[in-house]
């Protein structure tokens, strides 16, 4: 019988595309054996996400592999506190507001807010707004109260209908939490982006929406994946997520569009899973966004891997968290 490949064991290790044996979904794999250095083989689990159709390969053994960091933010430095702009008395360092909560004789610009609205200086497209969720200098989401939750909540419905009253068909509301995420101000905010026309992310459900399919509602009957609920909204963990405690947050009912107050309960269970999450694997960064249409959720995605050639490449995602297992840590 011919010796072992090499190759195979190098790729085992560090490369995506698996030994041959394991590409087909249902491979029995040997186990620990000679030139194998005692690593042990599994088949993998091919799941397609029924939210997005997008391809996901459980597989834990990747957790293993050596080498790997794990993503997490920093602790916070005095010169984060002293040059933060979005922090009360400093108003002059951002653009003037567009928008935002405080007393009714507050003038514009000026301390006394609890949510402020301000145009993003770097604007990636038309219309980009930045929602200061707190005055105070709260680094994530999982810091704010129930009471600035809520208003924070409030705003984002607020902004949206005036998106919708100018004319824009979309607005793509996002968190970034950490600068892997995408965030370079460590001040707890959410940006809007108001489009013209609905994105891609939204126009690639049609299809299943029109063949009478809604993925989300076939979620929710799955209890093993549920989390937490608030009214008649739950937190799951995905199906199918791309990485490790990827959930989702959505209503019972299906619904294209939030009302103001399932909006706040699912701003308020974002914020707690968040605060599940942090409890589980630390300060970790993550990004999370409200997918209106179809059945509106939304989303959470924390950045406990890289995405590599695979994932760009072929559009497959490897997780190596069962989304069974993802949900009964963060339940715990």
């Amino acid at each position: 019988m011919p010796a072992d490949d090499p190759r195979d064991e190098l790729r085992t290790c560090d490369d995506d595309d698996p030994p041959a044996p394991a590409r087909a979904p249902d491979a029995v794999l040997p186990q620990a054996g000679p030139g194998r250095r005692g690593f042990e083989l599994t088949p993998r689990d091919l799941r397609q996400d029924p939210l997005s159709g997008r391809t996901v390969a459980i597989a834990p053994a990747r957790a293993k592999r050596p080498g790997l960091d794990r993503p997490t933010i920093p602790e916070p430095t005095q010169a984060e506190f002293d040059e933060c702009p979005f922090c009360e008395g400093r108003e002059d360092r951002t653009p003037p507001e567009t928008y935002a909560v405080g007393a009714p004789d507050r003038p514009p610009n000026t301390p006394g807010w609890q949510v402020r609205v301000v145009p993003n200086l770097y604007p990636a497209l038309e219309r980009q707004e930045v929602v200061v969720h707190t005055p105070r200098h709260a680094r994530s989401l999982d810091e704010l109260e129930e009471a600035e939750m809520k208003a924070v909540a409030s705003v984002l419905f607020a902004r949206r209908r005036a998106a919708q009253a100018e004319g824009f068909a979309y607005v793509q509301v996002v968190l970034n939490e950490g600068r892997i995420a995408g965030s370079t101000l460590p001040h707890s905010h959410s940006q809007l982006f108001w489009l013209r026309e609905p994105p891609p992310a939204v126009l690639e459900e049609l299809p299943r929406l029109e063949q009478g399919r809604c993925g989300v509602c076939e979620v929710l009957q799955d209890e093993s994946l549920e989390i937490a609920l608030r009214g008649d909204v739950t937190a799951f963990s995905s199906p199918a997520g791309r990485a490790p405690y990827e959930l989702v947050i959505a209503p019972r009912q299906h619904a294209a569009e939030p009302a103001e107050p399932d909006l706040v309960d699912a701003a308020l269970l974002l914020r707690d899973a968040i605060r599940r999450l942090h409890d589980v694997e630390g300060p970790v960064p993550l990004n999370a966004w409200l997918h209106t249409g179809g059945h509106w959720h939304l989303e959470l995605v924390p950045r406990l891997t890289v995405f590599a050639g695979l994932e760009l490449g072929a559009g497959i995602y490897v997780n190596s968290l069962p989304p069974e297992e993802a949900a009964r840590r963060l339940r715990a």
